[in-house]
This record gives C-alpha cells, sequence and structure tokens, in this order.
C-alpha cells in the first residue's frame, strides 16, 4: 500500500508558513512557491493536494507526552523540554509545549484554509469528491482542536483561514463551544468518508476513523477537566447521560456498517502481530484506524528509537549498515510493576514490558540480545522488529497509530456502564481481553484479577457496586491495552484521578529509591494546575487579548 508523500505539496502553499498566533514573524513576507486560494482551488487534483499538505502538520509533535503512571523519562532534571513535561516541572518557558502551541495552530490554520478553499469550487455542492476531501480536513481541524481543548482548555480558536497580521490574535474561546465545533467536524467527516476497506490506508481518514475519534471526543467530554478558576468540573449528569448514548449510537454504527473493522488478525498472537506490524511499516485499516504518518528524510520518526527497546551502535561502515539495526538511544522507560500486573497468560505483557537491550558484540561483529532486571522498557516500537538497514541511526519510519479499534471497544464498554448495562459493559471488556488470551472477567473472579497482590487496590475509586467494579476493570484494561499510545494521561484526568494514579504508583515503583528518585511526578503534580499545559511565554507576550493571564497555578 503506497505510502503518503507529505511535503511535495506543503510547502508550495502560503497556508504552510501561517499560524493562527504566536507566529507573527511569518506573516510579514510572501515565501517564494506559494499560491494563492482564489487561484488554487480550480481543480480536483489541486483540492486533494491541500488536504496532503494539511495532514503533514500533524507530525510536528506527537512523540507520546506520557507525564502518566505506565512510563518516564530516565532524565529528571529541568530541561525546559520533555523531561520538563514528564516530570510536571514545566513552566510557560518550555520549549516543547511551545513548539507544540505554534504545530497545532499552524495545522488549525492550514485546515481551515483547505477547507475554505475546496468549499468555495465551482460545482462544490454536487460535488461527492470535494466533499470527501472537505471530511478529511475537517477530521484534521478536529484532531488539532480536541489537542488543544484537552492539553489547554479554554484557548484563542477559529474556524476561518487567518490571512492578515491582526486576526492572529484571538481572546480564549469556552471549550464547550470548541467541543461543538469539534463534534459538528466530526459529524461532516463521518457522513462524507467511506468506511476502511482492506485496500484503504490507515494514513487517510475514513467514516470510521471520525467515528472512532468522535467516540474518544464525547468520553472525554463526560469527564473532569480543569477550569480556568482552577477547578476540577465535569457536565451534569444529564449532559454526561446524552454523550454516552451518543457514544453508543457510533458503535452501532461499527457494528452495523462498519463490519470490515476488527481486531488485527494472527492465529498465533494477534496482539503481538498488530505491533511486529507497525515497526514493519504494513498498512492494514482492520484494527488500525488512523495512523499519523512517518518517513525519511522529511518527517522522522522517534518510534522505535527514543521510544523502544534499547540498542547499541552498530561498529559497521558503509554498505553494512543495510544489514543491521538502527540504534535505539531510548529516552523513556517503562516502570516494571506493570509487567507483573498483566496476567502470566495475557500476550500484551510481552509486548508491552519489555525486559532486554541489544549491545553490539564486536567480535562476533553483531547485535546481541541480553536480558535485563530491575528496569524495563516500553516494548510496543522496536528496532528489532524493523527491516534490517537504517537511513539514519536515531529516526525511523514507523507511524503513530493514533487511534485503533480495541480503543472503540472499550470506549463503548465505559458507555454502557455508565448507562446502567453493566452485562453489555462486560461483553465488550471481555472481547478485547479474549484477543490477549486473558481470563474472562466477571463480578465473581473481579477480587482475583482486579484486586491486590494481581494489581495495586485503588482506594480512590468505589467498587462497592457492579458499575464500581466495572469502573475499576477500564481503569487497568485501558492502561493494559493502549498502554503508551497517547491515551492514558487523558484518561486519568477526566476521571479525576491523575494525581492519585501518580502518587500511588510512585510509592509503589522499585525505581524510587532514597537515593534516587526518576518518577518524580506524584511528588511534583499540583492538582488544580497540571492538568493543563501552561500556555507559552510567547504567546502570553504577543497576544494582548489574553489580557496577561496564563493558565491556574502558571
Amino acid at each position: 500500500m503506497k505510502r503518503i508523500k507529505y511535503l511535495y505539496f506543503s510547502s508550495m502553499l502560503f497556508m504552510g508558513a501561517i499560524s493562527i498566533s504566536a507566529c507573527t514573524d511569518m506573516l510579514t513576507e510572501k515565501p517564494e512557491n506559494t499560491y494563492e486560494k482564489d487561484g488554487y482551488f480550480i481543480r480536483e487534483e489541486n483540492a486533494e493536494m491541500a488536504v496532503i499538505g494539511t495532514y503533514e502538520g500533524l507530525t510536528e509533535d506527537y512523540n507520546l507526552w506520557g507525564s502518566d503512571d505506565i512510563y518516564y523519562s530516565t532524565r529528571v532534571q529541568n530541561d525546559n523540554a520533555k523531561d520538563a513535561i514528564f516530570s510536571y516541572i514545566m513552566t510557560p518557558a518550555n520549549q516543547i509545549v511551545n513548539t507544540a502551541w505554534k504545530a497545532k495552530y499552524k495545522t488549525l490554520n492550514r485546515a481551515n484554509y483547505t477547507i475554505e478553499g475546496i468549499q468555495g469550487m465551482d460545482g462544490y455542492r454536487n460535488n461527492e469528491i470535494l466533499q470527501s476531501y472537505v471530511a478529511e480536513a475537517m477530521f484534521i481541524r478536529a484532531m488539532v482542536s480536541f489537542d488543544l481543548v484537552r492539553m489547554w482548555g479554554d484557548v484563542p480558536y477559529a474556524t476561518e483561514y487567518s490571512k492578515s497580521y491582526e486576526a492572529t490574535y484571538k481572546p480564549r474561546t469556552d471549550r464547550e463551544l470548541i467541543y461543538d465545533r469539534i463534534i459538528s467536524d466530526l459529524t461532516f467527516a463521518k457522513q462524507h468518508l467511506a468506511w476502511g476497506t482492506a485496500s484503504s490506508s490507515p494514513e487517510r481518514a475514513t467514516q470510521g476513523a471520525a467515528r472512532a475519534l468522535l467516540m474518544r471526543v464525547l468520553l472525554q467530554r463526560t469527564g473532569y477537566s480543569l477550569q480556568m478558576d482552577g477547578t476540577l468540573k465535569r457536565p451534569d449528569n444529564d449532559k454526561r447521560q446524552e454523550y454516552f448514548k451518543a457514544i453508543i449510537e457510533e458503535w452501532k454504527a461499527f457494528q452495523e456498517e462498519g463490519k470490515f473493522h476488527g481486531f488485527y488478525e494472527d492465529d498465533a498472537n494477534s496482539y503481538e502481530a498488530l505491533f511486529k506490524s507497525f515497526s514493519g511499516e504494513i498498512l492494514n485499516n482492520k484494527e488500525s484506524l488512523f495512523e499519523i504518518a512517518f518517513q525519511y528524510p522529511n518527517r522522522k520518526g522517534s518510534l522505535g528509537s527514543i521510544i523502544g527497546v534499547q540498542v547499541a551502535q552498530a561498529i559497521v561502515s558503509g554498505n553494512e549498515k543495510n544489514n543491521v539495526m538502527g540504534r535505539a538511544s531510548v529516552q523513556y522507560r517503562c516502570l516494571p510493576e506493570w509487567g507483573n500486573f498483566y496476567e502470566a497468560t495475557d500476550q500484551r505483557r510481552e509486548v508491552m514490558v519489555a525486559t532486554h537491550v541489544w549491545n553490539w558484540d564486536k567480535e562476533k561483529h553483531t547485535h546481541v540480545k541480553k536480558d535485563i532486571s530491575g528496569y524495563a522498557f516500553v516494548g510496543k516500537w522496536r528496532r528489532e522488529w524493523m527491516p534490517l538497514g537504517y537511513d539514519e541511526l536515531n529516526a525511523t519510519d514507523v507511524n503513530f497509530c493514533y487511534i485503533r479499534y480495541a480503543e472503540v471497544v472499550l470506549s463503548a464498554a465505559e458507555a454502557y456502564n455508565e448507562l446502567g448495562e453493566t452485562a453489555k459493559a462486560w461483553e465488550l471488556i471481555n472481547r478485547v481481553r479474549d484477543r490477549a488470551k486473558a481470563t474472562k472477567l466477571n463480578a465473581g473472579n473481579y477480587n482475583e484479577l482486579m484486586k491486590a497482590p494481581q494489581v495495586l487496590n485503588l482506594d480512590f475509586i468505589d467498587d462497592s457496586n457492579e458499575a464500581g467494579k466495572i469502573r475499576t476493570v477500564l481503569y487497568w484494561e485501558r492502561a493494559f491495552e493502549l498502554a503508551c499510545e497517547g491515551v492514558r494521561k487523558y484518561d486519568l484526568i477526566r476521571w479525576g484521578i491523575l494525581k492519585e494514579a501518580l502518587q500511588l504508583i510512585g510509592s509503589q515503583t522499585s525505581v524510587n529509591t532514597d537515593r534516587n528518585t526518576p518518577f518524580p511526578a506524584g511528588n511534583n503534580f499540583q492538582s488544580g494546575k497540571h492538568e493543563l499545559f501552561p500556555i507559552p511565554e510567547d504567546e502570553m507576550q504577543v497576544n494582548h487579548t489574553l489580557n496577561g493571564k496564563n493558565n491556574p497555578g502558571y
């Protein structure tokens, strides 16, 4: 299946150089090789090129920011970048936060540009192809808009292309209004995109991707979020029930119309085979509903290198590099206790928690596998699962699977549980566990599998009734299935228990000792502050409409 080639178009568009805010220097002159909107959107192929250019913006900052209770950075100093984020010591001057802010607004503006341009084309209202291109751009706009509200809360926002200096400065928009726009965009997308098939690519949005993202958005909206007054609030019960019912409607659509989608198929171990396929750059739209595409040299990825299993640099020369693995100078590790939380029969454990490294043996002139103890790596992406050879020592072409079918199943299970249909919730949870060869769960074996010593006891979740037991199960099951895929932190935030989860694992993990605390997140986390990122210092200085007020605690 052909990989998307992003950059052949993105550099040609004026919109590629403009961000809604914090990029005022880019607005003072027009770059070379640009096209004005009125003169560009005249043919279908131009419209598609514009959409492809919009996808390119998604690769800017998806580095799996963890800051959760599963994995951590081995460096705890305030580097003013990623390590500070993991340790919850970031400030408005953090450069990674600043880069992410700019990247998301740049992509938002690209999407706005593309949507406006295609909708203004002759015959748009009767052209299903053009409408599908708008649907893709709206999917992308929904993605980055969702990131903005869950990362920063109420933010400056616009759905019109910003083409002037004055238009870049926006006041905050209430996040609920942004959520309404996200849902509107995804509703349009699901109505104008086709379902995935065996021949479709997960690198392009499909109806399944739009519906799955809508389920994620609705689930996040049911939960807690940090307000500007410093309090954690969630919608009233009637609203929450409305959102849960909407999630079920999306699930029913998968069952009735999107039957192609399901779990990756492999008789021996489909979970391992799925992640081997990611590292092997195999595109399969069955379980992988949407992937953010990385491809060397323009969009270099970090899956399998910065996060993955450690691999020493091979001492080779010339064409020999085509016969060895690239280096993996891993910056992030998995808290080793997670290897004990999985059942022994659960096939996800060996995929997620990797307890080996690859050293270079000078005498044998090859990499040699060595088992380790006392620490672990995130094993979902690995050099050993990639084809031999590398283009660059520290970069890979491995895509980031942004959303997949297993999450859809677990989200539906949570919605059914909150609507009182506990039997259906158990059924769906066990579909996911069946694939992993884990024991089927029910109220009868709950204490055996969801209490110490198998896992940690969760004093912060009331499990005195069946719905509470299922909430506890989902606490663990969504982690077992989706660990390090960009979901966990936001689950804990919407459940209102991020601090509690960080402190619990921080008090139990063997990596923290009296002399060394590489996982300080629980100690440093401040409720009413760290549920959101700070608005970057650069933005605070140039955007006068923010009135100098950052997010709570910053």
